[in-house]
């Protein structure tokens, strides 16, 4: 074979020379020392978990720990989606040049979004609780005294601000002469918005929409501070009963599980959805 058959890019390769040895930096080595740190908190880790495990243990507590995941699939789950038809006004609203309907759009998604939502639970489940004989006049009570629903709702609320503004940025990330062509075509603004800039929108708003299903997951551990028996509910009445450390230990385990499945069924769907945008590797 004659040189003129071999490619250029193997011949590059074969006469690059040899990348230098890297040194031990100072940042390398507090890396280095950092990583053996984790490695060794991990390995402890599993061996407390091994040591502590009993049989009475997981017989007891196992059954309940699933039920608490599934009680905050509800809840997250639940206020996601009613948090995403609240959101779709709420972002319009935020849009519009109407001084009113965008001056109340931006308080409502500056008061949910700047204040924790561990008060906002609080101010919902204690707050309005003190109301009951109000409530009762109206024929609310039947509502406001049941925590699950009152978490269900503040936590839609909450996650309806958050969505709004990752709609809103979405939105306003479409070019203008999408709207321009579609009315050049004669189609309403109903049609343009739901068939042009909102499918648009929502691909640009995939990945904040994953990263706020696992913050609502993660944050749905508030719920259990007001007697909801979520995953992180069931872990503190088997701690208060047990005194076992590992019960959080556990929850941690469990949280981190769902998370990272979630995370990684959220990439493959972005994936899926986003596939016509890739780009030939060639």
């Amino acid at each position: 074979m004659s040189n003129a058959d071999i490619p250029l890019n193997t011949i590059s390769d074969a006469i690059r020379p040899a990348p230098p040895p890297r040194r031990w930096t100072k940042a390398r080595i507090l890396g280095v020392i950092l990583l053996s740190l984790w490695i060794a908190a991990g390995i402890g880790l599993i061996y407390y978990l091994i040591t502590a495990y009993t049989t009475a243990f997981a017989d007891r507590y196992a059954l309940k720990f699933l039920h608490g995941i599934w009680v905050t699939f509800q809840i997250v789950g639940v206020s996601l989606v009613l948090g995403a038809l609240l959101s779709v006004p709420v972002a319009l609203g935020r849009l519009s040049r109407n001084k009113l309907i965008g001056g109340i759009a931006f308080g409502y998604s500056y008061l949910m979004r700047g204040t924790p939502l561990l008060a906002q639970t609080y101010l919902v489940y204690y707050g309005l609780g003190s109301f009951h004989k109000e409530l009762q006049a109206v024929g609310l009570w039947w509502f406001f005294r049941d925590a699950f629903n009152c978490v269900i709702l503040i936590f839609t609320l909450n996650t309806a601000a958050y969505q709004a503004e990752i709609l809103r940025g979405a939105i306003e990330n479409v070019p203008k002469d999408q709207t321009e062509a579609g009315q050049a075509l004669g189609l309403s603004k109903l049609i343009i918005f739901w068939k042009i800039i909102l499918p648009q929108a929502l691909i640009t708003a995939l990945r904040p929409y994953g990263n706020e299903i696992i913050l609502m997951i993660k944050g749905s551990a508030i719920a259990s501070l007001v007697t909801v028996f979520d995953l992180m509910g069931e872990t503190r009445r088997a701690y208060s009963r047990s005194f076992d450390f590992q019960t959080y230990v556990w929850a941690a385990i469990l949280y981190l599980s769902v998370v990272e499945t979630l995370r990684r069924l959220w990439d493959r769907f972005e994936a899926y959805l986003t596939r016509h945008l890739e780009r030939d590797s060639d």
